[in-house]
């Protein structure tokens, strides 16, 4: 397959809007040439890694962080932990791998999987091929040639017949532009970027912004070391106690048992986990019905309580009893109705942003350290040296911790340069949303995949087993190219066109769009509103994907050499 001389690489110029990328000589370790670059370290990345390199060919990541392990690398922040059970949120591809390792709770905390990403680089023997403290800042096709030519700050830069964007669709910290936040005095923490050695708060007066994931994990463990702990809050958000309780080594040994089992119910999942919605709909079912499936799945704990019933983001009606139901547990735990009115979200149905998974969340408001400050009714005006002005008063802090998310599904891939046919970027390309095949192959960028972002069920799924499905369908593509002599693979834009139908309209018969939510965009002032998940289910899209490879790659050109 021709790969194109450096002369005749030099002589296209290699587009960038601004600067230019280094020539694959630059010096670095690791191969000037390679069959394939990938983005990132954490859980797509690492099987990415293994997955192509036992397919024979040469692959090389580039990760910024210092080690491997993507989200669960950075989010250290007290009281992190998975919202998927652990047995389910671990690699299905090698046998081995699932009977030795031992999960030590149901749902796992963020050293924990830390622990298990570290344990599946070296097992694998999969640091030799990546390229730690080190950011992808140009991808820039060759057309002569089709190769990437990929450029890093550290001023390394590789060619490569195929790229895969594994830089997750949680990665990019959103920090709020409040007037004034870069004059407080007092030491500014973001959940996503956590100091690895921990934060000593004893005796402080701790202010938090945001009322999401991260905000609903952290709180509790801080009103339990801080002084005064004010909880800024802009928009209530639905939690479910995790229930968490440790791991019996008779638990483990059933689970490891059964684990074929599991895989294959979570691979034709919703979401990508084992458990079934309720065969009813909750529109037919009795009324004792409702309340023992509601209870089961409150028992269970977590985000799959927007699944006890299949209809249950279909309809008001159907949401009403699982928000009802809710409520009504909710309510039981706060002192204050007072407070409870404030911290019961009211502007969308439950489940159409994702449930947040906690521990004593809702009792934490019991506290006498504690204060809820209701931003609608009294909005943040500025920070300054001291503390946090709202229209009401002024709360003088020692540290301010922001838990205010992600620039999600499409920030980490936007901060890059990525220049396809033509000199158009992608960001260019996307500038009224993103727009994919089968969230996979991008029109005009050809052999460029991103993983489990835009177009595909991404965070509505289990992002291991979906990072494994993806990287699974880009290895037999590649497979298939290479057995015919095949140069690439570039979605159409037709297919493209009607795939974005598809995902808009299937969002459109759900209640998803009733949510201003960060699958929206909506956090992310200026971004295109545009619902980025495919809402079909994770195993209905696993069909529909290995249909499309199985007619030839259907709805994309397959670029001979």
């Amino acid at each position: 397959m021709p790969t194109g001389s450096l002369a005749s690489r030099r002589r296209t110029g290699l587009h960038r809007k601004a600067g230019t990328v280094k020539t694959p000589s630059s010096p670095g370790k690791g191969p000037a040439e390679v069959d394939v670059v990938v983005v990132g370290a954490g859980i797509a990345g690492l099987y990415a890694l293994h997955k192509f390199r036992e397919q024979g060919l040469t692959v090389r990541v580039f990760e910024v962080a210092d080690g491997v392990g993507g989200v669960w690398y950075w989010n250290r922040y007290p009281g992190a932990r998975c919202d998927v059970e652990s047995v389910d949120y671990s690699y299905s591809f090698d046998e081995d791998l699932q009977q030795e390792w031992n999960w030590s709770e149901k749902y796992a905390t963020q050293p924990e999987i830390l622990a298990y990403l570290e344990h599946v680089a070296d097992r694998f023997d999969l640091r030799r091929d990546i390229e730690f403290g080190t950011r992808v800042t140009d991808i820039v096709l060759d057309e002569p040639t089709l190769r990437w030519q990929v450029g890093t700050d550290t001023g390394r830069a590789v060619s490569a017949r195929f790229v895969v964007l594994a830089t997750g669709p949680l990665s990019n910290a959103n920090t709020p532009a409040i007037p004034g936040l870069d004059t407080f005095a007092g030491r500014v923490l973001h959940t996503s970027h956590w100091p690895h050695d921990g934060v000593d708060l004893a005796g402080q007066r701790v202010g938090v912004i945001g009322t999401g994931s991260s905000g609903i994990q952290t709180i509790p463990c801080l009103a339990e070391e801080v002084a005064r702990l004010h909880v800024f809050q802009r928009t209530p958000n639905y939690s479910v106690p995790a229930g968490n309780t440790p791991l019996t080594e008779e638990q483990r040994q059933a689970q490891k048992a059964n684990y074929a089992e599991r895989r294959r119910l979570s691979m034709a999942s919703g979401g990508g986990s084992p458990h079934q919605p309720h065969p009813k709909l909750a529109v037919e079912a009795t009324d004792e019905e409702r309340r023992e499936a509601y209870q089961r799945r409150w028992e269970l704990g977590g985000v799959l309580f927007s699944k006890t019933f299949p209809d249950q983001l279909l309809t008001r009606e159907a949401n009403d009893t699982a928000r009802l139901f809710w409520e009504e547990k909710v309510r039981a735990v706060i002192d204050d109705p007072r407070v409870a009115d404030i911290l019961i979200p009211r502007d969308h149905p439950i489940g159409t942003k994702r449930i947040c998974t906690d521990t004593n969340y809702y009792q934490t408001f019991n506290r006498d350290n504690v204060e809820l400050v209701d931003l609608r009714a009294t909005p943040i005006t500025a920070i300054d040296a001291d503390g946090v002005h709202t229209t009401e008063t002024h709360y003088r802090l020692d540290t301010l911790v922001l838990a205010t998310g992600f620039d999600a599904m499409t920030g980490s891939v936007s901060r890059m340069n990525i220049v396809g046919r033509g000199g158009v970027t992608l960001n260019e390309t996307w500038a009224d949303g993103p727009k994919t095949y089968l969230g996979l192959g991008i029109p005009g960028f050809p052999n460029l995949f991103n993983l489990t972002g835009p177009g595909s069920p991404s965070v509505l799924a289990n992002m291991v087993l979906h990072s494994e499905l993806h990287v699974d369908w880009v290895a037999e593509a590649i497979g298939f190219l290479d057995d015919r002599g095949a140069v690439a693979l570039e979605a159409r834009p037709d297919a493209v066109a009607a795939w974005v139908r598809e995902c808009a309209d299937r969002a459109a018969g759900t209640l998803m769009l009733e949510a201003n939510s960060w699958y929206l965009g909506a956090n992310i002032e200026g971004k295109p509103r545009v619902f980025m998940p495919f809402v079909g289910g994770f195993g209905v899209y696993g069909q529909i994907i290995a249909e499309v490879a199985a007619a030839g790659y259907k709805g994309f050109d397959v670029l001979e050499a």
